[in-house]
């Protein structure tokens, strides 16, 4: 089980937690971009098609791990213009418990490794024991 610490003294985050501690199996998922199963992009410059294929993504890859959304302690987004952050969140919250969210840093980046790319993420997942 996760447990969110919210630190004192540190103003309340929106929409993430600062602190999830857990004991358990650490998944660690490398950062999902929006390729299809056969490596074509999907959803080029529409980045709400593009969260969605990248939380699809990395709901396979917690699958292989034997994780779900439920176990996701941290996630790191990469995107190429903040703006899009609103449109990311909405999927992302669609995929997690709002009331209870894992920590979570977001970064703008000149660029991914492929131009058609508007973001990438990454997790950090604790099964329990």
């Amino acid at each position: 089980m996760l447990t969110h610490i919210p630190p004192d003294g540190v103003a309340p985050g929106n929409g993430y937690s600062h602190v999830v501690v857990g004991e358990g199996r650490l998944v660690v998922i490398s950062g999902q971009v929006a390729l299809d199963e056969k490596g074509n992009v999907v959803g080029k410059g529409d980045a709400a098609a593009q969260a969605r294929q990248v939380f699809e993504n990395l709901r396979r890859c917690l699958a292989a791990g034997g994780a779900t959304f439920a176990e996701i302690a941290k996630f790191t987004f990469y995107v190429t213009d903040v703006a899009i952050l609103p449109e990311v969140r909405a999927v992302r919250d669609a995929h997690i418990d709002t009331a209870r969210p894992p920590a979570s840093t977001a970064v703008q980046v000149a660029a991914l490794y492929r131009p058609e790319l508007m973001l990438e993420v990454e997790a950090l997942a604790i099964i329990p024991w």
